[in-house]
């Protein structure tokens, strides 16, 4: 396993790490998450990322690492609680932060997240984005200064607004999702080069789309209704691209990532040992040739920004819901 630093933060992390939220009754039993996580950290892995609103994950955790010996560098989230949520209610907010760690089993959170910060429709965090200015800041400042956490971090899906907050220099380590992978890659025009700039941590999560890019979908492509024609020929490109180079997809996503320097760490979402040996192996063959890079950016070219009315997860696999409303304008 390579370790890469956390931006300024000072710690090093696994360039793989494991994402919560299939740790948790989204995952299956308990006792494969179990053996799922122990042998992630068997194998290198010494960075975790959850949240509370990833179902039972915090609680599942907790009872998974109790009396661990490995260190384990460890991040949650505040949001989602209690109900209803009110990010500028800052005693729900210190009550959201106990909760997880009481249910994290921990005294001390080593990175704390505000989740989603980037969408101000929904949640009413800042009275200044451009400051990062609001209850949500005060409560982490004052976490921070009595030793309940260690670094202040964002994870959201809005490229550009992220990159808004980090320039602020509030935070030490962001979680990019849905805009960093093969395919997507709306991070690298403001995320990337900010945190990189500010010295801030990147965290890629997400790295296979959930699930569009964790297998060859040739006839859902093909027969999706939904599907965009500029991103369908793009997948027919990518597919066409995995057959010449004879790497699986999964693993072809995850050196990509593995190619970024700029990014510590790549979230995975393993449900079992063996998905943990497929994602750690895969990374071991290391990062990808720049000739082969170099087609995958030509493939990323030709969608370069999601289709407005695309689903923001691709339902491979699984009934098409529709596109969600745009909301009020």
């Amino acid at each position: 396993m390579e370790y890469r630093p956390l931006g300024r933060t000072g710690l090093s992390v696994s360039t793989l790490s494991l994402g919560g939220l299939f740790v948790s009754a989204a995952g299956g039993p308990f006792e494969r998450a179990r053996e799922a996580v122990h042998h992630a950290l068997a194998r290198g892995v010494n960075y975790i990322d959850t949240a509370p609103m990833y179902l039972d994950s915090e609680s599942v955790l907790g009872r998974i690492l109790e009396g661990q010996a490995a260190p384990v560098i460890l991040s949650t989230k505040l949001g989602a609680r209690p109900q209803p949520f009110d990010p500028r209610n800052a005693d729900a907010l210190l009550e959201s932060f106990e909760t997880s760690c009481r249910l994290l089993g921990r005294k001390t959170i080593d990175i704390l997240m505000i989740h989603e910060p980037d969408r101000p429709r929904q949640f009413d965090w800042w009275e200044a984005m451009d400051e990062a200015r609001g209850p949500v800041m005060e409560v982490i400042d004052r976490l921070k200064g009595e030793g309940r956490i260690r670094f202040a971090g964002l994870g959201g899906t809005t490229a550009y607004d992220m990159a808004r907050l980090i320039r602020t220099g509030r935070f030490d380590v962001v979680l990019t999702a849905f805009n960093t992978s093969l395919l997507w890659r709306e991070a690298w025009h403001e995320v990337i080069p900010a945190a990189a700039e500010h010295g801030v941590g990147i965290v890629a999560g997400s790295p296979l789309q959930q699930g569009a890019l964790a297998r060859v979908w040739r006839e859902e492509v093909e027969s999706a209704t939904w599907l965009s024609k500029p991103r369908r020929e793009q997948f027919r490109k990518l597919y066409a691209l995995v057959d010449t180079v004879g790497i699986p997809l999964p693993e072809l996503a995850l050196r990509f990532l593995l190619s970024e320097p700029r990014i510590a760490t790549i979230l995975m979402g393993a449900r079992s040992v063996d998905e943990v040996d497929a994602n750690v192996d895969a990374i071991a063959r290391g990062a990808l040739p720049a000739d082969l890079l170099g087609q995958l950016d030509e493939i990323a070219a030709m969608v370069p920004f999601r289709p407005h009315d695309e689903p923001f997860a691709l339902p491979f696999g699984r009934a098409y819901a529709g596109t969600p409303a745009a909301g009020p304008v």
